[in-house]
């Protein structure tokens, strides 16, 4: 059974960091690519991932550019989200998800998602 669980979430002043944390179980994290949605308060789920990476290669929101990077550590099955320089328009539900990886593709689509975690929320706020 494959589940998806975030952690790391919380409230940040502007300026701050947050690392969020998306732990796998029935599946392998180097098998799949990730990507991490968010939901904005009052907003619908963002229909593409504000940043996604596969086999090494990220593509990323102009949003997030610069601030945001992912990693993994495969001994822990694990995938992290570092958000750096967090803004306030960055206060949303955190989503991630696994898809599988495709030749000289990483996926931006919510399509190309096969699971999803629950969320985790980060607010941004002084």
């Amino acid at each position: 059974q494959v589940h998806l669980v975030e952690s790391g979430g919380g409230l940040v002043q502007p300026g701050g960091s947050l690392r969020l944390s998306c732990a796998a179980s029935g599946f392998t994290w180097d098998d799949y690519a990730v990507g991490w949605f968010r939901q904005a308060p009052g907003k619908e789920r963002e229909g593409e991932p504000c940043i996604s990476e596969s086999d090494g290669a990220s593509v990323y929101a102009n949003s997030v550019k610069g601030r945001f990077t992912i990693s993994r550590d495969n001994a822990k099955n694990t995938v992290y989200l570092q958000m750096n320089s967090l803004k306030p328009e960055d206060t949303a539900v955190y989503y991630c998800a696994a898809g599988l990886k495709y030749s000289d593709y990483v996926p931006v689509r919510v399509g190309d998602y096969e699971y999803w975690g629950q969320g985790t929320q980060v607010t941004v706020s002084s």
